[in-house]
């Protein structure tokens, strides 16, 4: 529905939650390697709006939809030529170079979560993964706790463990996270100068002009 002004609503207020929210909560983690409750927390909020959100992508309203948004690659291809020559169509919601960045941060925020979630079962034994102690474990617990100093010789023991393996590839699956973020954000710039609107405040609003 347009308004007088010439603006229509495109972003409903969930997507426009899950956008800002996502985004601050992968800086916070990001950030916060050392502080691992609230590393932790933010992993958490992120996975659980991800699932919201791929729910949200089948039932929400028309441009919150993954049939509206995603397109073939020869598509995005071919307006991503036409974008760099400041020549693209104008999409009211997500334009296919923007559509397939949203499929591809989406699957690079969920891998990141989900070996985030690995480290922290290997690491703390915590988590939704983690393992619980079996009832001999259990009842070997106060010795292990007397002879804490003897994990120093088993660091070696951590690889074996699938820790070592997993700290890597969340930092390596993180990085890259990072570096579509920041693609994205070139990409909302530019598209923001070829089609002279501010994507960003259309993203907050929720409106978009009409044409």
């Amino acid at each position: 529905m347009s308004t007088p002004g010439g603006l229509v609503k495109v972003w409903d207020p969930f997507i426009r939650l899950f956008h800002w929210t996502v985004a601050v909560g992968f800086f916070i983690a990001y950030l916060t390697d050392d502080l691992l409750t609230l590393h932790v927390w933010a992993g958490y909020v992120i996975g659980g709006l991800l699932v919201l959100r791929i729910v949200w992508g089948v039932i929400g309203p028309r441009h919150a939809r993954f049939v509206d948004f995603v397109y073939r690659p020869a598509k995005v291809t071919a307006y991503l030529r036409d974008l760099i020559s400041f020549r693209a169509k104008r999409y009211l919601g997500h334009s296919p170079a923007g559509g397939a960045m949203a499929v591809v941060l989406m699957l690079g925020l969920a891998v990141t979560v989900w070996t985030g979630l690995e480290l922290y079962a290997a690491e703390e034994n915590a988590g939704p993964l983690a393992v619980a102690p079996t009832e001999e474990q259990q009842m070997r617990l106060p010795v292990v706790l007397v002879s804490r100093d003897e994990d120093e010789a088993q660091e070696g023991e951590n690889d074996n463990n699938g820790e070592g393996i997993w700290e890597e590839l969340h930092e390596v699956l993180a990085n890259l996270t990072l570096v579509l973020v920041l693609v994205h954000i070139a990409g909302v710039l530019l598209t923001s100068v070829v089609h002279r609107e501010n994507l960003a405040k259309a993203m907050v609003t929720g409106y978009k002009r009409a044409n």
